[in-house]
């Protein structure tokens, strides 16, 4: 589903002091897919030299493959690059559309660089993958410069960190003697800047699968969702976003796209939003991440709120005790007005309180966020999906159902 076949849905508006959003044209209904979006660029979220997790519990991060990003089964026939070996694909098929695309003989050999870098190796995390995604956006601009443009159109503008990056990484980079993107601009420090601030402020994490024992998840690759960007964030969300990398047809080629769902019902000229991180977080860790992450301070309806309270406690701890301030009256007030169809920010006592009871997936170390199944025609969904583990739970109390673990969805 491209922009513009969910444009009945909803359209593109320049909200005052928020930028661009989306906002309902249209109602729109719990479950109803709003946007099915592509990367337009992939990249891994490896170190140079990766090495498996320290958790014995958690899928070794080396293990997946460097073009779809499944899971290397240990029993599945993978394939190495016959180049460099450090890439590995689960099928010849990838293999074969990789070294045409995103694993070019190119971007084969500046990884190998890379790789024997000592002053890049000695880098955090974060600069080794500014440098991958650096090599991927130039080896886009020759594979494909109709994305390429689509990248550079995303927003983000260069703040001190991106530029002090790019100060880094331009001579780096302009070593390995990338083919030139165009003759005027070549390999500055400008676009380097640029497009670093793209990835910045634009960047979706696919994330490594879900585990009980593991209380942080790693993300297995970075991408660029040009439609999915322009969604605003606020710490509670009306739709939330699944992929389904693992769970897609084998032959499906479109397994790292990124749906986008409505969480509850929303009427004609409401935003829709997502939150950027999970939504257990408290006040000050939210900020923090918005301001260092996005440049911006959130004023949401949930943060005017919390502003104001201790940032000792976590969410789910202010979660308990909001269930435990709510007596049985204010309960059977909740339950009288069918606050099922009203949006949570709107119960102005306890503006998330709601939303934690409804829409929070309670599974150990999971805090991802449910939003119903698709509805039938007019008939909605009683069953609620987890975008983070992939359980589905009927909407009456939340049992778990047996022998179901998350669904493909279709546009």
């Amino acid at each position: 589903m491209s922009l513009a076949a969910a444009g009945s849905l909803f359209k593109v508006v320049e909200i005052q002091g928020r930028g661009r959003g989306l906002v309902a044209s249209c109602p729109i209904r719990a479950g109803q897919v709003v946007l099915k979006d592509s990367p337009v660029l992939l990249y891994s979220a490896l170190p140079l030299i990766p090495q498996s997790s320290p958790s014995s519990s958690s899928t070794p991060a080396s293990c997946f493959c460097d073009h779809c990003f499944r899971i290397l089964l240990p029993s599945s026939s993978t394939v190495s690059c016959p180049s460099c070996q450090h890439c590995r694909f689960c099928s010849p098929k990838c293999l074969s559309i990789a070294l045409n695309s995103s694993h070019s003989s190119w971007v084969c050999q500046a990884l190998s660089h890379l790789r024997v870098n000592p002053v890049l190796l000695q880098q955090p995390l974060e600069r080794q993958l500014q440098a991958r995604f650096l090599i991927s956006a130039y080896n886009l601009a020759q594979v494909s410069p109709s994305d390429f443009q689509i990248l550079l159109s995303v927003q983000g503008s260069p703040d001190a960190a991106t530029a002090e990056a790019a100060q880094f990484l331009h001579p780096l980079i302009s070593s390995l003697c990338p083919p030139p993107i165009n003759p005027q601009n070549g390999f500055s420090i400008e676009l380097i800047a640029a497009l670093l601030a793209k990835d910045k402020l634009n960047a979706f994490g696919l994330m490594q699968p879900f585990s009980e024992d593991d209380e942080q998840r790693s993300v297995r690759a970075y991408g660029i969702y040009p439609h999915a960007s322009l969604f605003n964030h606020d710490c509670l969300p009306n739709a939330c976003r699944f992929d389904y990398v693992d769970t897609s047809a084998p032959d499906d080629n479109h397994n790292t796209d990124i749906i986008i769902r409505m969480i509850h019902d929303v009427p004609e000229g409401r935003e829709i939003c997502l939150s950027y991180f999970p939504v257990n977080e408290n006040y000050s860790s939210r900020q923090k991440r918005l301001s260092e992450d996005y440049g911006f301070t959130c004023s949401c309806d949930r943060c005017n709120v919390e502003a104001n309270w201790s940032d000792n406690d976590n969410v789910e701890d202010d979660a308990e005790d909001e269930d435990e301030a709510m007596d049985e009256d204010q309960d059977e007030s909740l339950a009288a007005s069918d606050t099922e169809n009203i949006p949570p920010e709107e119960n102005s006592d306890f503006p998330h309180a709601y939303f934690f009871l409804r829409y929070m997936c309670d599974r150990k170390n999971c805090w991802g966020t449910l939003a119903p199944l698709p509805p039938n025609a007019d008939t909605p969904s009683t069953v609620m999906e987890c975008n983070v583990c992939s359980n589905l739970k009927n909407d009456d109390g939340f049992g778990v159902i047996e022998g179901q673990d998350g669904v493909s969805m279709e546009d």
